[in-house]
């Protein structure tokens, strides 16, 4: 009996010492720092096929991903802080009509373009985010002015429009927002929905390719300094048709944009309803604090499981405090682009 003992403590003593060790090993893991600095960002996500984009358009995209990010990898190299690297990327793809946010905003119902972002200090946990603006030339750095010049979080419409001229900010007319292109897609999807209402088929309207892929094309970026500070970004044109006012993810805090300098920074694309149900990007957060998982266990649970039980599509960007990325997403495809410290750039667009 007194040798049962023994043997039986033994094994006790010996596979509590396994496991710890196979703890403290993840722990350790987890905690390795990959990058002392580092970009990553999102151009949306979507029904994005090699077969349906031309050799052309598919350069330009990636010429333009790769710009973007470059500019906040320089910031970042020279010990620039997180916040400008998001802001000065962010507004090289405002700019660009190729994605749906600034320039080459989508349209409303009523053909007019209304433009959100956000954007989150993870040092500070701060944040400042715009929605429906219609005449501000950069809608990310309003959010951000927003942030730091104001007593609020989030300001909206004509207000936020007034705000941004008192602070200086570059106002243009809105025809600047008009792209040929986006206004086409606008006249397809309500001459679609105009064709299925007329066959009472209200809901065959929803299936059209073009009309799934209307809720993308939000644009985003985040960046871990050399402090060790890290901020998220995401600006957007909406989703095309949208009526009343309608609102998504994107000047969400915790839906759109999150940044804690504990966990990581999170910028989202995709279907914003389900997003902001969600609290996507919060969630990835709250499980890296409180649950201990990794970035990319976060992220994959978040996605690929939460929110497509629950139905919406789309995808994230985002960067830990050791500089650990992840993109994840549930479409076909996602424009994005990464750069550690070394300088090594990826682009990539499909699955």
């Amino acid at each position: 009996m007194a040798k049962f003992l023994y043997f039986f403590s033994f094994l006790m003593i010996f596979f509590g010492c396994k496991n710890e060790t196979i703890s403290s090993s993840k722990e350790s893991i987890s905690n390795v720092k990959q990058n002392e600095f580092a970009i990553i960002i999102h151009g949306g996500a979507g029904t994005i096929l090699k077969e349906n984009m031309s050799d052309e358009k598919e350069a330009a995209y990636k010429a333009t991903l790769a710009e973007a990010i470059k500019v906040g990898h320089t910031i970042l190299k020279y010990g620039g802080t997180s916040k400008e690297a998001v802001l000065k990327t962010i507004q090289v793809m405002e700019e660009s009509p190729l994605f749906k946010a600034g320039k080459g905003a989508v349209f409303t119902h009523e053909e007019t373009n209304e433009l959100d972002a956000s954007f989150m200090d993870g040092a500070t946990l701060n944040a400042g985010a715009v929605a429906g603006v219609t005449n501000v030339k950069s809608p990310i750095e309003l959010a951000i002015k927003i942030m730091t010049d104001s007593d609020h979080v989030m300001l909206s419409g004509k207000g936020a429009s007034v705000f941004a001229k008192e602070k200086g900010l570059e106002i243009v007319d809105p025809s600047y927002f008009y792209t040929e292109n986006r206004f086409k897609s606008l006249q397809r999807i309500k001459e679609r929905e105009k064709t299925a209402l007329d066959h009472d088929d209200k809901k065959a309207v929803f299936y059209d390719v073009d009309i799934k892929n209307s809720k993308f094309g939000t644009v985003g970026c985040v960046a871990l300094d050399k402090q060790g500070n890290i901020a998220a970004g995401t600006s957007t044109g909406g989703m095309t048709n949208k009526r009343w006012g309608r609102i998504g993810d994107a000047p969400i805090i915790g839906s759109g944009t999150y940044a804690n300098n504990k966990t990581c920074g999170v910028s989202s694309t995709g279907w914003g309803e389900y997003f902001i149900r969600s609290q996507v990007a919060y969630d990835i957060s709250a499980q890296m604090e409180y649950q201990q998982k990794t970035l990319k266990e976060a992220t994959t649970d978040v996605i690929q499981n939460k929110l497509t039980k629950l139905g919406g599509t789309g995808g994230v960007v985002a960067l830990d405090k050791n500089g650990n990325m992840s993109f994840e997403f549930n479409t076909a495809g996602m424009y994005r682009a990464f750069m550690n410290d070394k300088g090594k750039l990826t682009v990539k667009i499909y699955k």
